[in-house]
C-alpha cells in the first residue's frame, strides 16, 4: 500500500495533502496512513481522533501518522493515543526530510519519540509547492499563494496552527498557475489562512489585487480565477478594479464575517463594523451586480443574547448573502472566548439551527433568480457542475474539464437544471 491520505477542515488542508502525499512518496514510506486534521472547532478534532481508531481497527498493520492544525497545537494527545504511531508538526508536514526521518524511525521501531513537531511561530518564508500530482485535467486545482495569520481574534485557535503570516512570491505564484493551466485545469482558485493580508512579507509590500492582476495578465490562457475566502476589511482598490473589468475572475466572494452585531464584533477582535460588511457588499455588487457572496457566521459566541444573533439573522438579507457558512460556537482551549461567559449549548444549536435555515431561503432565492439565465458552466464530473457563482449544476454526460454554456430552466432544491 502506498502513501493514504484523510484530510479534515479548510481548502488550505486539502492542497497540503497532495504535498503531503508527494513527499511521503518520495521519502519511501509504505503502509502509512496520514491524518491532515483541522482545530478549528472541538467537532472536528474529535472527528479527527473517531477516524484513527477506526482506522486502526480496518488496518491494523499500517503506520499511522497525525499532522495538520490540531497535531501542531495538541500533539502530546495525539502522541498519547496508542493507535497513533507519529505526530508530525504543521510546517515540517510539507518537507520531504520529515518524512524521511519518519520513515528511518519506522524502520528502526523507534516507538518511544513520537513527536516530531518544530515551533510553528519560528516559521518566516513559506516555499512555493507546485502539486504536480493533480490529475491532468482535474476541472479546479487549489495554488497556496499564503500562510498563517498575524491577528488574534479571540475564538480562534489556528494562528497557533498555522504561525506567522507569509507570502509565496509573486513570481513563483504565476509560475505555478500557468504550468497548471498548461497542464489542462481550467479554473484555479488561489487559498490561504487569511488570503487579504498576502504580500505584507514580501519586497514591495504586494497585495491580493496586484496578484490577481499579474496572474490574469501574465497567463492569458486561465480561463478561470477564483478566490477563496477574504477578509473584506482588507480588500484593496485593485483587487475591486479586477473584480469590476475582468471577467475570468469569478464573481463569486466568500467573506470572513463572523457576525452581525458590533458589541459581538468588538468581542472577537474582529476589525470591522456591521456597516463596514454591508457597504462593501453594496460596492462589489455595484461594481459586478450577479456576484454572489458567501459568508462565515458564528451562531453562539460567548456573551451573544438573542438579540445580538438577531442582527447576525439579519445580515443575511443586508448583504445578501447566497451561501452561508454555520459555525456553532466551539470553545477552543487557550483561546480569549473560552474565558468569557458562555451560551448554554442547547441554545448555541439552536441558533445555528435557525441560522442554517436562513441560508437554505438564500440560497432558494437565489436559485429561483437563475431561472431563465445563460451561465457558464464548469463540467466537473458527468453529473456535476459549478456556474460562475459556484452555484452547483446538475449535468449529463459533459466531459470533465470543459466550459460549457448552459441555459438555466430550473432548480431541484440544491442544484440548478439545464435544458440537455
Amino acid at each position: 500500500m502506498a502513501v493514504e491520505i484523510v484530510t479534515f477542515g479548510c481548502r488550505l488542508n486539502a492542497f497540503e495533502s497532495e504535498v503531503i502525499r508527494r513527499e511521503a512518496d518520495g521519502a519511501g514510506l509504505s503502509d502509512t496512513i496520514v491524518i491532515n486534521s483541522c482545530a478549528v472547532t472541538n467537532e472536528a478534532v474529535a472527528q479527527a481522533r473517531q477516524s484513527i481508531r477506526r482506522l486502526r481497527r480496518e488496518r491494523p498493520d499500517a503506520r499511522i501518522v497525525v499532522t495538520g492544525c490540531a497535531a501542531q497545537t495538541q500533539a502530546q494527545m495525539f502522541a498519547d493515543m496508542a493507535e497513533v504511531d507519529r505526530v508530525v508538526g504543521n510546517d515540517d508536514k510539507m518537507r520531504r526530510d520529515a518524512w524521511h526521518d519518519a520513515r528511518a524511525a519506522f524502520d528502526a521501531g523507534i516507538a518511544s519519540d513520537k513527536i516530531a513537531v518544530t515551533d510553528i511561530m519560528a516559521v518566516k518564508e513559506m516555499a512555493p509547492h507546485l502539486v504536480d500530482g493533480f490529475q491532468r485535467g482535474l476541472p479546479r486545482v487549489f495554488v497556496q499563494v499564503q500562510n498563517g495569520c498575524d491577528h488574534r481574534c479571540t475564538f480562534c485557535i489556528i494562528p497557533y496552527g498555522r504561525g506567522k503570516s507569509r507570502s509565496v512570491p509573486m513570481g513563483a505564484v504565476v509560475d505555478q498557475v500557468r504550468k497548471l493551466v498548461e497542464r489542462g485545469h481550467a479554473e484555479i482558485v488561489l487559498t490561504g489562512v487569511d488570503l487579504t493580508s498576502y504580500g505584507a512579507d514580501l519586497p514591495g509590500t504586494p497585495k491580493l489585487g496586484m496578484l490577481t492582476r499579474q496572474i490574469l495578465r501574465h497567463v492569458p490562457e486561465l480561463k478561470r480565477l477564483r478566490i477563496s475566502s477574504i477578509d473584506s476589511i482588507e480588500a484593496d482598490r485593485d483587487l475591486l478594479d479586477v473584480i469590476a473589468d475582468d471577467a475570468r475572475l469569478m464573481p463569486h466572494l466568500h467573506l470572513s464575517l463572523q457576525s452581525g452585531d458590533d458589541m459581538i464584533l468588538k468581542r472577537m477582535k474582529r476589525r470591522h463594523s456591521r456597516r463596514d460588511a454591508i457597504n462593501f457588499c453594496a460596492q462589489v455588487r455595484r461594481l459586478r451586480p450577479d456576484i454572489a457572496f458567501g459568508a462565515d457566521i458564528i451562531a453562539g459566541f460567548p456573551t451573544e443574547t438573542e438579540e445580538m444573533f438577531a442582527r447576525s439573522q439579519d445580515l443575511v438579507g443586508e448583504c445578501g448573502l447566497t451561501f452561508l457558512h454555520v459555525f456553532p460556537y466551539s470553545k477552543r482551549p487557550g483561546t480569549p472566548a473560552a474565558r468569557m461567559p458562555q451560551v448554554e449549548g442547547s441554545e448555541i444549536r439552536e441558533r445555528a439551527k435557525r441560522l442554517r435555515a436562513t441560508g437554505e431561503a438564500a440560497l432558494h432565492r437565489r436559485l429561483e433568480s437563475e431561472i431563465g439565465a445563460t451561465r457558464d458552466v464548469l463540467i466537473e464530473s458527468a453529473t456535476a457542475g459549478r456556474t460562475e457563482h459556484f452555484i452547483p449544476v446538475a449535468v449529463s454526460g459533459d466531459v470533465p474539464g470543459a466550459v460549457k454554456r448552459f441555459a438555466i430552466t430550473g432548480h431541484d432544491g440544491a442544484r440548478l437544471l439545464v435544458c440537455p
